[in-house]
């Protein structure tokens, strides 16, 4: 048999591993102790672009300066525990920067010393794609600004920074006066060029080192460090004001807007995110309802505000990130069969300590701070999602109700949001009734015959809320998809003693059915008040008679008991 010295298999053995070594990656060096190149691969010449041997060169002289000292610890690393290691970096080659992953092990030399293997492999693809996709998530689609959650981080860094070196820092909440009637006029496309345009102004009025964020359609949020005095705070909040001031060209239309602008500076006015945010839109609040086009910084004694009020509001920034508001589903009963035909979704907050709070609480104070945009898409979604189970165990179909506020109406991307719930539960736009006021199609006409008629494009319905106690016009009910009204409590709770109270639903229900619309008595609390609307022709009734709020779960054991009638309380 043929038998190989020893000193040509070693030999033989070494040469397939540089052969290996060589094909292992894009890049691939071994280095000594210090991180000197001893060999490189033919590919590593050729992508580094030398022309020449590396042997010689520090490995940390071809990567980009801020990446040297993460490579230096990380070689020290591989050679203080001989253990493997791999490292993202940033290498110059011929063709620019590009991020490699390089993968770095120790092992012995051919002269018996300690010697260290890196092999890289170009990633800057998946890098790339990596970035692209954390930007997506951190900044806003239209403007490019960061979004909410860039804005957290951002604003908990501030925090950090301001307890570490004891320094004050302000937020601004700015939000732009009369943008709705641009979408309304203009459709949403010039609405989409105006806010990049006045982002842009925003951006350039602050400095460099300050966060311009887009938190929700025309509102704005910034934190200027190091600046925590009215003094301060003023030509900062002037330059932002007097940059939307100037006129917008859009769509061949000169328009002009102002802002509103309000301020709270840590510690002052809030040692924490929320506290923050919710004291800078309180004030930006104000500046709106006292002439517009102004800044006004926050101040405990000047808006009067009880600590349990600023608690409260704190707290309900805290209690959106805990999941602690949930919903409670009231029955919505046929009159004549007591058959539930649907529910209406009501939003509860349980709080760690004082466990239910009311939703005469916190729905005004979530209406004035802007946080019931967040809560009413919430609800969308979750109310849609549950129904759809709800229908599951029911075996036949139901409709939800939900409540819209005036600032949720508002929001430009009200529309968006709510095709997203009908999305993500797959249920039709016929089984989702939003209610509205009497109020808010009043406000702004045309804003809200513009949007019902796109929800109506839909299939959705419309009722209007606690009809009767808003606007005595009812040119609307001719005006806009309305579906349904709901009778206020306020009529009901005298019935049937009551001759004005009569009077009053009995106008309301001919009216509904010459209109050829749907009623629904709300507030019904016993078997007379029942038997009342039934011969008046309310087909539809809700109150503590026909069924309490009940959690989602309890909602579910009344229709898989098949109970169309439920017993009172």
């Amino acid at each position: 048999m043929f038998s190989m010295p020893n000193d040509v298999l070693i030999q033989n053995l070494r040469s397939q591993l540089t052969r290996l070594t060589e094909s292992a990656g894009d890049l691939v060096f071994r280095l000594g102790d210090k991180g000197e190149i001893r060999h490189s691969s033919q590919r590593a010449i050729g992508i580094i672009g030398s022309g020449a041997s590396l042997v010689g060169m520090p490995v940390y002289d071809l990567v980009d300066d801020s990446d040297r000292s993460g490579l230096a610890a990380t070689v020290a690393q591989v050679i203080s525990t001989g253990l493997y290691h791999r490292f993202n970096v940033r290498i110059h080659t011929s063709t620019g920067l590009h991020w490699f992953e390089l993968e770095i092990s120790a092992h012995a030399g051919a002269d018996g010393q300690l010697e260290l293997l890196a092999v890289g492999r170009n990633i800057s693809g998946q890098q790339e794609t990596k970035e692209r996709l954390l930007h997506l998530a951190t900044h806003d689609a239209l403007t490019g600004l960061p979004n909410r959650t860039l804005l957290s981080d951002r604003l908990r860094m501030a925090i950090a920074n301001a307890r570490r070196t004891n320094a004050g820092f302000t937020v601004l909440a700015l939000d732009l006066d009369g943008f709705k009637k641009v979408n309304d006029a203009l459709g949403y496309g010039a609405g989409d060029m105006l806010l990049r345009e006045a982002a842009a102004r925003l951006q350039k009025a602050l400095r460099d080192h300050d966060t311009l964020a887009r938190v929700s359609g025309d509102e704005f949020k910034a934190v200027l460090p190091g600046v925590a005095t009215h003094a301060e705070i003023n030509p900062i909040a002037r330059r932002m004001i007097n940059a939307i001031q100037l006129p917008f060209e859009v769509e061949g239309q000169t328009l002009y807007l102002s802002a509103s602008v309000g301020a709270a500076i840590y510690p002052d006015h809030g040692d924490n995110e929320v506290r923050l945010l919710a004291h800078a839109d309180t004030a930006m609040s104000r500046a709106k309802e006292t002439g517009r086009a102004r800044c006004v910084v926050y101040s405990r004694v000047t808006f009067n505000a009880p600590d349990h009020d600023v608690s409260m509001e704190a707290a309900m920034f805290e209690a959106v990130r805990n999941g602690e508001f949930f919903l409670h589903y009231q029955p919505i009963v046929h009159s004549g069969t007591r058959e539930i035909v649907g529910f209406e979704a009501l939003m509860r907050w349980m709080h760690p300590e004082l466990g239910l709070v009311a939703p005469s609480q916190f729905i005004q104070m979530a209406e004035s701070n802007g946080l019931i945009n967040l809560l009413g898409a919430w609800v969308l979604k979750a109310a849609c999602v549950q129904l759809k189970r709800l229908q599951e165990v029911a075996g036949r179909e139901l409709y939800v109700s939900v409540n819209v506020s005036p600032r949720q109406f508002r929001n430009d991307q009200f529309l968006a949001l709510m095709d997203d719930a009908l999305k993500l539960s797959g249920m039709e736009g016929r089984q989702l009734l939003l209610e509205i006021t009497e109020g808010i199609l009043m406000s702004d006409p045309v804003h809200a015959e513009a949007l019902l008629l796109q929800i109506a494009a839909r299939g959705v319905r419309i009722a209007i809320d606690d009809f009767g106690t808003g606007y005595s016009s009812l040119a609307y009910l001719k005006r806009f998809p309305i579906n349904t009204l709901k009778i206020d409590r306020a009529f009901i709770k005298d019935l049937p003693g009551s001759v004005k109270d009569a009077a009053i639903c009995n106008v309301v229900l001919s009216l509904a059915q010459h209109l050829n619309l749907a009623t629904v008595a709300e507030g019904v609390e016993n078997e007379e008040q029942l038997q009342f609307l039934v011969r008046q022709g309310c087909t539809l009734v809700q109150g503590y008679h026909t069924g309490r709020p009940m959690m989602f779960a309890d909602a579910m054991d009344v229709l898989r008991a098949g109970a169309a009638e439920l017993a009172l309380p």
